[in-house]
Formats: C-alpha cells, structure tokens, sequence
C-alpha cells in the first residue's frame, strides 16, 4: 500500500490528539486522591511527570517496534532484550565520583554510556541467541533474562562497594524503573532532542523496517540492503532506549506490550505502527504514573510506587499470554 505523507500527518495528528487527551486527564489525578485541574502552584508538579511519562514511554514503545520488526520476533523488547539493563549499568557507573568532574563539563555523558551499555549488551544477546543466522524467540529471550540478571547483579555489586556515589534516586529506581523529577532542564531537553531525532530516523527508514525480518535475498529482490538495515535500526533502537533509561532506569514491557496492542488497531505495517504504538506508548506510562499518584492516597499503600513496578505487573502476565501462543 502507497504511503503518503498526508496519511502520516493525519495518523500522527490523531496520535498526538488521543496523547494529549489522556495527558490532560492523568494532570488532574492528585496524590492526595482529588482529582481536577490542577492550580498554577501544583500545576508543575502534575505537568512534569506527565511530560517525562510521555517521553520515556514513546522512546520504549519506538524502540519496541524497531526491535520486533528487525528480529522478526513478536517477544523482542528493550526489556527482554537486556537493553534496558546494559543501559541501566552503563548509566549507574556514570554517575559514581570517579566520573564527577567529568560529567560536570559533558552534558551528553550519561546518555552516550548507556547508548553504549545498551550496544554492548544487544550486541552479547544476538551473538548468543543467533544460530546459524536464526533467531529462536524463546532462546533469544532467555539469554536477554540472563543478561538482565548479570547486569543487575554488577549493579547490587557495584552498588554495595561504593557507599556514597554521587547520584540522584536509590536503587530501586536503576533496578526497576522510575520517574526521576529531579531531572535538570538541560537533561530533559538533551533526552528530548535525542527522542525526537531517533525517531524521525525511524519514521523515514519505516518502510524499509517492514522487510527487515526478511531473509537477505528477499530484502535484496525488494532493493532492501537488509544487513545495513539492522545495523542502522538496532544503533537508532538503543539510542531511543539509552535515552529513556538515563533518566528513569530500565521500565519494562512498555516496547512489548504497546507494539501489539498498536497492531490490534493499525495491524503490522510499521509506517502505520510506529507512531500510533509511540503514542501508546506515552499513554500507557502516563496511565502508570496517574496510577501511582493515585494509589498513594491508598491507606494500606501510602506510598509512591515506582512506574516500573506496575508495567511490571501488566508486563510479566502479557509476556506469558505472547510466549504460550507463540510455542503454541
């Protein structure tokens, strides 16, 4: 099918139109369980999460399409892939007092070390995975766990050894993901910029994406150069996943869940896909963080949980359901 540029203005005006309906409703949950338009001296409170929920959450979801769409594989996600943890650990190490005088002077540090964090753990996970030129999902998956959890581990160890390290938000956050609110607005604005970079990337290459998972000879019948291909999408997919995990930790399932969902509505072509599951994507982590908000008023709760926890919760039954049918 023809796709016209007019077809991708009219679907990413309805994707930012549906966003920034959702966006409105979710500023007006409070912590305190009222719910309403927020007055000028909350309305900061409630405007920036919103804004970084939105952005960690459409880099995700873009990096989830790119993912499944080179792989060939309906499970591919920055999660699953041990992306999310690579970049976490790379991040992590940026921010320990070794680093400080440098990071001072270098804004785009953080970010270029989880990018390569992210490169260096994709780049272990398909070396394993791959056999013979082949990607078995369940393999693929299991060596992302495996990865994820070495990471994690590095992490706890690293952790333990040095007792003052000179970073914003606890553990918790780099384990499972949260909304850092004590970003700077040269940080916001770098991730943002970087964001919206890689993805006008992926929006150009869109239609090459959809014979990514192709053999090689086929791409080529179709004037795809499929290897070029990957390299490219899989340098733009971590960059997008670097840049969300810098500034709130590896949040996960957000690249599996809003790709599928997105194909539910638009179906499998990614010229359609990208920016409707990048809108989802934005939503979804807006809805977890109005959640949050919400379930701190909660008397047995009382606290602020963490974005990660409850993508996690939605994520981990979503992930079995995708597994059980793909075996099946």
């Amino acid at each position: 099918m023809r796709w016209s540029p007019s077809r991708f203005a009219i679907t990413l005006g309805v994707c930012i139109v549906a966003w920034s309906a959702v966006a409105a409703l979710c500023m007006m949950v409070g912590s305190s369980g009222t719910f309403g338009w927020p007055d000028s001296a909350t309305l900061p409170f409630r405007r920036d999460p919103v804004l970084l929920a939105s952005l960690v959450g459409a880099a995700l979801a873009a990096a989830g399409v790119t993912y499944q769409a080179l792989l060939g594989n309906p499970l591919a996600d920055p999660y699953l892939l041990g992306t999310s943890s690579g970049a976490m650990l790379a991040s992590f190490i940026w921010t320990l007092p070794a680093f400080t005088s440098i990071a001072v002077g270098f804004a785009l540090g953080q970010q270029i070390m989880a990018f390569v964090g992210a490169m260096i753990a994709v780049a272990l996970v398909l070396s394993i995975a791959g056999r013979r030129g082949r990607l078995e999902p369940v393999t693929l998956s299991l060596v992302g766990v495996i990865v994820n959890a070495v990471c994690g581990s590095t992490f706890l160890l690293i952790n333990s050894l040095v007792k003052d390290p000179a970073r914003r938000g606890g553990a918790i956050d780099f384990l499972i993901g949260g909304l850092n609110t004590n970003l700077r607005p040269w940080e916001l604005l770098t991730s943002a910029l970087l964001f919206g970079g890689g993805w006008i990337l992926l929006s150009l290459i869109a239609g090459a994406l959809n014979a990514g998972s192709m053999d090689e000879t086929e791409a080529t019948a179709l004037g795809v150069r499929v290897n070029r291909l990957r390299w490219i999408g899989l340098i733009i997919a971590s960059l997008l996943t670097a840049t969300a995990v810098a500034v709130s930790g590896p949040i996960g399932f957000v690249g599996l869940i809003c790709p599928h969902i997105g194909r539910l509505i638009v179906g499998g072509d990614v010229r359609r896909l990208l920016p409707v599951a990048t809108a989802l994507g934005a939503i979804l982590l807006c809805a977890a963080d109005a959640t949050a908000r919400k379930l701190q008023s909660v008397g047995p709760i009382g606290t602020y949980l963490p974005v990660g926890v409850l993508t996690s919760m939605l994520g981990g039954p979503f992930f079995l359901l995708l597994l059980l049918r793909k075996r099946g």
